[in-house]
């Protein structure tokens, strides 16, 4: 499956998501509660995912962790702030380097409408 229909998949679980349990919420409440929507949709997700660093060749546990990695293909990471900034997008970047993969979703919960709160990210891809 192409990252294209997976991220659609996983906007249209985000929204069913939001539809039911609204802005205001922990980040853990709507990462399970996508998590299981992902599954619903028939696709394999794995969540809080390690990413190991690699510098000058050495491989590094450095702790970081993706929230949400769809069919091996889509990282999602999960928000529920009153803004975005700038952080967190370039958080989601750099885990598209380190990951080597070429599409994240960045899903901001705190917000009135969902749809304003997705934020999509490429790295690369065709």
């Amino acid at each position: 499956m192409h990252e294209n229909d997976i991220s659609f998949l996983v906007r249209q679980a985000a929204f069913n998501v939001h539809t039911i349990l609204g802005p205001g919420l922990l980040e853990s409440v709507y990462e399970h509660a996508l998590l299981y929507e992902i599954r619903q949709a028939g696709l394999k997700v794995r969540s809080q995912v390690p990413l190991p660093m690699l510098y000058k060749e050495q491989q590094l546990e450095v702790g970081f962790r993706l929230d949400l990695l769809v069919e091996e293909k889509v990282i999602v990471e999960i928000k529920s702030v009153d803004a975005l900034l700038d952080v967190h997008h370039k958080q989601l970047l750099t885990y598209l380097k380190l990951s080597g993969l070429k599409l994240g979703l960045l899903i901001n919960f705190n917000v009135s409408r969902v749809k304003e709160g997705i934020v999509r990210k490429v790295n690369g891809l065709e």
